[in-house]
């Protein structure tokens, strides 16, 4: 897609929301913020608006997109529903986590926002300008991550209309996400629980509930998004766990003991602090001037189970 639109980023009003309504009732696209990144949201149920979100990112049409709506009874109408979901649903949503399901027989979502499979995935934000929306367009909106495919996802306006402008007429800017990084996602539509994404909620809150989870491989069919080799990546070279960073890259810290000049995310050690910083700080990095970036350890552990699996993907190069 050329950037040929005229993009511009709102601050939200009753009058600004009611626009953004119209414009995904009429097809178009519109960025908005929800408690993990800003998304990219198009007409879920309109295959050309779906399009123009996979036009707009450049991304591969193999990769489906997250549905979101406002409430447990809005997915009932597009999934199969049954008491695995209803528990996750009452303790993580509205939240940032994304339950894959089997899709309805009579599900009005496009077959293109969930790749042509039988599954589906949904999740309720919990950001109030993201029910807002949902509220007052009164359908379910497909919204990946607003940023082109592979790239650093957005966690302000500014990043979007830096990703994307010229190809979304509207951002609604509701400031920094409050998490930071993407959804978890739990596929529920096989025998066992599987974890195809780590993020927002963690393996161990979900185990809580759940018991066992396996853990997607290489072979699982990708049935979400974040599961490619290669995604978030920045454009210059990353590498990650470095304990001993060569003079020409430029350091992301974790903790206390961060080394002079070094970008932190957080000097506490607190990790959904550095969930909360990762995509803005790789963003300042990839820069002309920064020859490439290393990441010190982050801890195994919660959320850094989330922060890794990003990094893992970043500094991911093909052979």
């Amino acid at each position: 897609m050329p950037p040929d639109l005229t993009t511009r980023i709102a601050a939200p009003s009753d009058e600004v929301i009611a626009e953004a309504a119209r414009l995904l009732r009429s097809g178009e696209l519109v960025a908005f913020p929800t408690e993990t990144v800003y998304g990219l949201g198009g007409d879920a149920t309109n295959g050309e608006a779906v399009a123009k979100i996979f036009a707009a990112k450049e991304r591969p049409q193999f990769n489906p997109l997250i549905v979101h709506v406002p409430d447990v009874e809005a997915c009932k109408e597009l999934a199969e529903w049954h008491d695995t979901a209803e528990q996750l649903a009452a303790k993580f949503w509205p939240g940032p986590l994304t339950l894959v399901l089997p899709r309805r027989q009579e599900s009005p979502v496009s077959l293109l926002a969930s790749a042509g499979l039988d599954t589906i995935a949904v999740r309720v934000p919990r950001h109030p300008l993201a029910q807002t929306l949902l509220q007052a367009v009164g359908l379910p909106i497909a919204a990946p991550s607003a940023n082109r495919s592979g790239m650093v996802s957005p966690t302000t306006a500014q990043h979007v209309l830096d990703s994307l402008g010229g190809r979304v007429r509207l951002i609604l800017d509701g400031g920094p996400c409050e998490v930071g990084l993407e959804s978890t996602v739990i596929d529920l539509s096989t025998d066992s629980p599987t974890l195809l994404r780590p993020g927002g909620v963690s393996l161990e809150n979900l185990r809580e509930i759940l018991g066992k989870i396996e853990i997607a491989g290489p072979e699982t069919p990708l049935k979400s998004p974040g599961m490619t080799e290669r995604h978030y990546a920045p454009g210059i070279p990353l590498r990650i766990n470095v304990t001993n960073p060569s003079p020409d890259e430029t350091v992301v810290a974790f903790g206390p003991h961060a080394p002079s000049g070094s970008r932190n995310l957080s000097p506490s050690g607190d990790l959904a602090e550095a969930a909360a910083n990762l995509f803005a700080v790789l963003r300042k990095l990839d820069r002309p001037e920064n020859k490439a970036i290393a990441v010190m350890p982050i801890p195994e552990r919660g959320l850094g189970v989330a922060i890794n699996d990003r990094l893992r993907r970043a500094a991911f190069r093909p052979k």
